[in-house]
């Protein structure tokens, strides 16, 4: 079953993807460009040349799943270089429309093993 938790890791690719790739061109940006190890169970965060679709490629046991979106109004922020490493929280923020890139960010207790928006 298709499920993220604030346990994994998300990684968003910095350069805009044609979004007709699926799984195997995909996994080949992870391995290649990213140089990530696919398999390890880390989400990571692909964004479209218009800004308006997602994916989130991701191994589970047994395959690879594909979450999808389009939006009909709006666009999702792209960071401008790089590739970034994400919460579980600023995965739903970009998700829901909201700037991941902060300025500022305001100082909350949070076990000392998370991390914010950095360039990785």
């Amino acid at each position: 079953m298709f499920a993220l938790t604030a346990s994994q890791r998300f990684f968003l690719y910095g350069q805009a993807v044609d979004m007709r790739k699926s799984f195997d061109a995909l996994s080949g940006i992870v391995s290649g460009q990213m140089e990530k190890d696919v398999l390890s169970g880390d989400v990571y965060i692909f964004i479209g040349k218009r800004r308006d679709k997602i994916k989130l490629l991701v191994w589970e046991k047994g395959g690879f799943v594909l979450y999808y979106k389009r939006l009909e109004a709006g666009t999702f922020h792209l960071p401008k270089v790089g590739q970034w490493s994400l919460s579980y929280s600023e995965l739903c923020l970009l998700i829901e429309g909201v700037e991941v890139e902060v300025k500022q960010r305001h100082k909350r207790y949070g076990c000392p093993a998370e991390k914010t928006a950095t360039p990785a």
